[in-house]
């Protein structure tokens, strides 16, 4: 009987404290809190940002290149590739607001010089055989961590993986043609843009 009736006053001194009520409260913030991405998450994310502008100014510096010379369908081409890759990298920021993350731009470099039409391909493919191979160990690293962010990867590597085959035809077309001939590089330009 004692023990009951000290167990009641700690009880209600435990009440009169208003000790209770705050413990409460502690769990309900808890429950509430949002989710977010962990760093780890961010990280791959950020540095995706950023590939993705990289990619956006170099194609808009072929774009401009390309117009400069005079190549209309390459020029259009590439103001496309440009456009798409500004599209990847807000997509992947709208996925981190999404998830309660205010994204970081990084910066990209914005300075590209070119010398003839083949040069910007075999770049572009290598820029997207890279940002490929990227997706592709990001993935691998997120899978067993954030299954979610695993998922919305998929997109991209697809994505990658259909550039690398489109600049890997470029590149082979482009071996049918004297690259110093300026009438055969135009045919190819007419030819497979």
């Amino acid at each position: 009987m004692k023990e009951d009736k000290l167990k009641e006053e700690l009880f209600n001194e435990i009440k009169r404290r208003g000790l209770l009520e705050q413990e409460d409260s502690e769990v309900k913030e808890t429950e509430s809190e949002l989710y977010k991405l962990n760093n780890k998450t961010i990280k791959i994310l950020t540095e995706r940002i950023k590939d993705e502008y990289t990619a956006h100014y170099f194609y808009r510096a072929a774009t401009n290149w390309c117009q400069d010379k005079n190549y209309k369908k390459a020029s259009e081409f590439f103001k496309n590739e440009a456009d798409s890759e500004l599209e990847h990298a807000q997509k992947i920021q709208e996925y981190m607001t999404d998830f309660n993350v205010i994204p970081e731009i990084p910066q990209s470099p914005i300075e590209h010089k070119f010398d003839g039409l083949i040069e910007i391909i075999k770049g572009a493919y290598k820029m997207e055989l890279g940002l490929m191979k990227s997706y592709n160990e990001n993935s691998k690293d997120l899978f067993n961590d954030d299954m979610t962010t695993f998922d919305f990867l998929g997109k991209f590597r697809k994505i990658q993986k259909e550039a690398v085959i489109e600049y890997s035809d470029l590149i082979n077309a482009s071996e049918l043609v004297d690259i110093n001939d300026k009438f055969q590089v135009l045919y190819f330009e007419q030819t497979y843009f």
